[in-house]
């Protein structure tokens, strides 16, 4: 790929109030150029949260995910471990699963001219493949991805020479929290999926990070929330301080959407963890949301400038996912203030082209942490880190 070499436009407020620092420019939201920049310099460089790996249980289970540009397949390989690859076969280039997510008996097969993979990449057959004897199988095989496991979800990365996983996606866990050995304590690999919801938000993904981060509109459209966590009524969100969790109100049993009862507390979660909620942003696409008896993980994927599918999955302790158990009052919080937040940034979106929001807004003082964010961005479109 070319080296794209676009600048991006900073925001000019200058003379603000020293109360309020400038957020990015309108563009940076909207503009295309701009977006495929953050493709290359962002989601195909850095660590990307992709697959659940309890959704591929078997060996030849396969899902395909949208990295950046590229699109990647990730499979169950025959020996238990899972695996990524470019989804594209080496011959001409035609798409090799055409499918979200399926399962082949043993192989991989191009629907094309039949060049066959085995489901640790090597090129194991093809038509007239015993004619062409200097073919090396394995150079010849699909282009693998960089993966690492954490957290019960498969990681890709597709430079080169990957990011350290320590310095970069655990870097962000323990920065939020003050330990990186805190969110062990909920077993999150663990984990039993009890619910996965899949949003289509038709706004830029910048947007959804910021609205995430921030809590000053949390008593405005996040009524449910308010009354469980009643903090956040006062515009700070519990990613403004470093390891702090948000308490649950005083008459509230469980993180639910009535404050009724959850389930019991995960084995291994402290008594300074019970009773309060945890937010972490995983740069540059994940949401991790800890509470006493489940996790709710967001995984953003970056489909246009003004377009991300964000994918959330509610985890609880195996034993209640297998006995049956109605998780409905915990899920419903949580997707009422994802539908929120969602419909929040499409309102946004549209006015990212006006001119009124050319050199961008402002960050009143409990949103500041966001101008960190910011700072990243340009700084990592730049080269950096």
């Amino acid at each position: 790929m070319t080296e794209n070499t676009t600048a991006v436009p900073a925001a000019d407020q200058s003379g603000l109030p020293s109360s309020l620092i400038p957020t990015l420019a309108g563009i940076t939201y909207t503009d295309e150029t701009i977006f495929a920049l953050e493709q290359e310099k962002i989601f195909e460089q850095m660590w990307f949260c992709a697959v659940r790996g309890a959704d591929l249980p078997e060996p030849g289970n396969f899902r395909t995910v949208q990295v950046g540009r590229e699109s990647v397949v990730v499979t169950r390989s025959r020996d238990g471990a899972l695996r990524a690859f470019l989804n594209i076969c080496r011959h001409r280039g035609a798409r090799l699963c055409v499918e979200e997510t399926g399962t082949v008996k043993r192989n991989f097969q191009c629907p094309y001219h039949a060049w066959t993979y085995g489901l640790d990449g090597k090129l194991v057959a093809a038509p007239n493949l015993t004619s062409m004897p200097d073919i090396d199988r394995t150079e010849y095989g699909l282009k693998p991805v960089h993966l690492r496991e954490w957290l019960g979800y498969a990681w890709l990365c597709l430079a080169p020479e990957p990011p350290s996983f320590e310095e970069t996606v655990q870097a962000d866990v323990a920065g939020r929290l003050g330990e990186l050995d805190a969110i062990g304590n909920y077993g999150i690999d663990q984990l039993a999926l009890g619910r996965r919801i899949t949003y289509d938000v038709k706004a830029n993904w910048k947007l959804i990070i910021e609205n995430f981060m921030e809590c000053y509109h949390c008593a405005t459209i996040h009524p449910e929330l308010t009354e469980v966590l009643p903090e956040f009524a006062d515009g700070y969100a519990a990613q403004y301080y470093v390891g702090h969790g948000a308490e649950f109100g005083e008459e509230v049993s469980g993180f639910t959407v009535d404050g009724s009862p959850g389930f019991g507390r995960l084995g291994g979660v402290d008594e300074h963890q019970d009773r309060r909620y945890y937010a972490i942003t995983v740069r540059p696409q994940v949401f991790v949301n800890l509470v006493p008896d489940h996790v709710i993980i967001h995984r953003m994927f970056p489909m246009a400038a003004d377009r991300t599918i964000v994918e959330c999955d509610w985890l609880y302790d195996r034993e209640v996912v297998e006995s049956g158990r109605d998780v409905s009052h915990s899920v419903e919080l949580f997707h009422r203030v994802n539908q929120q937040d969602f419909d929040a940034c499409e309102r946004c979106q549209p006015a990212m082209s006006s001119r009124a929001y050319a050199q961008g807004g402002v960050l009143v003082p409990s949103e500041h942490h966001i101008g960190e964010f910011h700072q990243w961005v340009e700084r990592t479109l730049a080269g950096g880190r």
